[in-house]
């Protein structure tokens, strides 16, 4: 498969059809896995799939030092193409500017399955070329809620005091927006200081302030892939925050982002068949 990989990524090189490949590295045997931005054929070597390429590279596609790089070629799992999807539904990017080479998650071991379970998408749909297979592309055997539902059984002071627990850990580094790859406003709402519209400080206000006003940007957009959650330093699992809004979005408005590049963004349309039961 890895050959497979970096021949198609060689030959994409050597034609010039891109100028920069991103993919995941990986310094050495047992050495954590990377994201690598590869420009030259000879290079392609340092190109790695295995168990450990966690990272959704999406999030790179909008920093201007890596748009400046040239056409690009992005390595995409299923969770990541979603959020392609999104981003073109939302005018940030241009899908002919761009050349997709989807991978399989076929073994690729427990924290990625885990995903895959609240994704369901286990193959890339929509690239232009996918390495690997698969029986199914989407994966609806399996209930995508059982976490939540576990935790909605809880009375709400427990859940308060859930939230009040997880929360206070969190050190506002902000490490959750710079992986998710629908953060892409060039200046986040948190460091505008002329007004000051939330808490910069890790104190719980501040915190609760952030993390309820990040989950509901991601209202029907976010696509499940759990960076946020892989990325933040002390374990704070933001997963039941955007999962009970993707799931509010689905059974109100049967809508999961990413899944459908035809279908209109859900706060961006409005349908006289959508439900009411939610004003109020």
């Amino acid at each position: 498969m890895i050959e497979s990989l970096r021949k198609i990524c060689r030959d994409l090189l050597q034609s010039n059809e891109v100028q920069v490949v991103i993919g995941y590295g990986q310094s050495g045997p047992g050495k954590p896995v990377h994201p690598v931005f590869v420009r030259r054929p000879e290079d392609i070597h340092q190109l790695v799939w295995n168990e450990h390429c966690y990272t959704n590279l999406v999030a790179y596609l909008k920093r201007k030092e890596v748009q400046s790089l040239g056409k690009a070629a992005i390595i995409v799992k299923g969770c990541d193409e979603r959020a392609l999807v999104v981003l073109e539904k939302e005018s940030q990017l241009e899908r002919k500017n761009l050349h997709v080479i989807g991978v399989a998650c076929e073994g690729m071991g427990e924290p990625r399955l885990r995903k895959c379970q609240t994704c369901k998408v286990r193959l890339p749909r929509f690239a232009n070329e996918v390495v690997g297979q698969m029986a199914s592309a989407v994966d609806d055997s399996r209930p995508r809620w059982n976490e939540l539902e576990e935790f909605l059984k809880q009375s709400p002071a427990e859940r308060m005091a859930y939230w009040v627990e997880e929360l206070g850990r969190c050190l506002k580094c902000y490490a959750c927006r710079q992986v998710c790859p629908l953060c892409y406003c060039e200046r986040c709402l948190v460091d505008k200081n002329r007004p000051t519209c939330i808490n910069t400080s890790a104190t719980p206000k501040g915190n609760f302030a952030w993390h309820i006003t990040r989950a509901f940007h991601l209202a029907g957009r976010c696509v499940g892939c759990d960076e946020c959650t892989r990325a933040c330093p002390v374990g704070i699992d933001l997963r039941l925050l955007n999962q009970s809004l993707a799931r509010a979005a689905e059974e109100q408005f049967n809508y999961r982002a990413g899944m459908d590049p035809q279908a209109e963004i859900l706060l961006g349309s409005y349908s006289l068949q959508d439900k009411e039961s939610f004003i109020g």
